[in-house]
């Protein structure tokens, strides 16, 4: 589906028209003109609509572009910027809008997916009048932006860099929510594994470790993307809007530093687990070694009264029972209480 924004000047109207209505080449769209263009789940057509004939781009870029559909084993194509002559060319990986919505949890289903490449991927082409952003899936960052110029329309001329950032704002901001639930939900595993550690915790930590590797690994690519466009080195990012884009940066530099943080705990948990089920074994192993040690001597001494030679002195002696059972009962709590006076229980 095609959805577009029209900004028509300094004080022009501004607002949402027809996919229908999109001008025939981003040529026409001049002067202080803003054009957005999203295309949301396109089918081929409406791309070759866009990116073939209302603003042509390069083949690699539209191999990217177009990567989640050709090839949905690979996935998404991972964060990156690159310059062309008449455009800039933009990849992020946003969150998944289930993964991203408050009260899911942060290793199940979704982190699944997360981490087996069925992240969304956003594209983003900007030229001086002209933002065009395309993806697969519904994501909250772009509904996010259309219901803020629904709000204030006029910001729209501030230019397609702006109104770029206002997404990518968006898209770091859904991190907040999930790297809380991640420490919450560390919080709760590190109570968890010193009391009752499990086979099943074992494999929630697991869970937990991949989601927070995924996320590690696609907030450094998308930092890269973010520092690039706050150092001033593509010129369709203008110097006013640097400032709004280095506060982005910003975001996404606490966000991955909490994630790194996550990621040390979680391997801290995990041997913090090993430690204690270790611990626990002992233990068992401690108090099963205890009742063999002192289980032996009496052992020892019902097989010697156990072998009936002939000639032996206690064979036919009136209380040879009850002196041996005495003596396997004097030698057991002899050695019980060897081992608590050195304190081994």
């Amino acid at each position: 589906m095609i959805t577009v924004f029209r900004s028509n000047g300094p004080a022009g109207p501004c607002g949402w028209v027809p996919g229908a209505e999109l001008p025939a080449s981003a040529a026409e769209v001049t002067g202080e003109d803003v054009c957005w263009v999203d295309l949301s789940d396109p089918t081929p057509e409406e791309e070759d609509a866009v990116f073939g004939r209302f603003l042509k781009v390069h083949p690699l870029t539209l191999e990217d572009v177009t990567k989640p559909r050709r090839k949905p084993e690979e996935g998404a194509h991972f964060p990156k910027v690159e310059e062309f002559p008449d455009y800039l060319f933009v990849v992020v990986n946003p969150l998944p809008p289930e993964l991203a919505r408050d009260g899911q949890p942060v290793a199940g289903v979704t982190a699944h997916r997360l981490v087996r490449r069925e992240r969304p991927q956003l594209s983003a082409v900007l030229t001086r009048n002209v933002l065009i952003t395309h993806h697969y899936k519904p994501l909250g960052c772009v509904d996010d932006t259309r219901a803020f110029l629904d709000r204030h329309a006029e910001s729209a001329r501030r230019g397609p860099d702006f109104l770029f950032h206002l997404i990518l704002d968006a898209m770091v901001d859904e991190y907040a929510p999930v790297v809380d639930r991640i420490a919450t939900g560390l919080d709760r595993l590190e109570v968890r594994v010193l009391t009752n550690p499990s086979p099943r915790l074992l494999a929630r930590m697991l869970r937990l470790k991949r989601l927070v590797v995924a996320l590690r690994k696609t907030l450094i690519l998308e930092r890269e993307v973010l520092a690039r466009l706050t150092r001033g080195e593509f010129k369709l990012v203008e110097a006013r809007e640097i400032a709004y884009y280095r506060n982005v940066f910003d975001h996404l530099v606490r966000y991955t530093e909490l994630i790194e943080g996550a990621r040390e705990m979680v391997s801290d948990l995990m041997q913090t687990h090993l430690s204690a089920v270790s611990n626990r074994l002992n233990e068992i192993m401690k108090v099963l070694t205890m009742i063999s040690t002192v289980v032996l001597p009496m052992t020892l001494v019902a097989g010697v009264y156990g072998m009936n030679f002939k000639h032996m002195p206690e064979l036919e002696w009136e209380w040879g029972y009850p002196m041996a059972l005495g003596l396997m009962l004097l030698v057991g709590a002899g050695s019980f209480a060897l081992f608590r006076w050195k304190r081994w229980i």
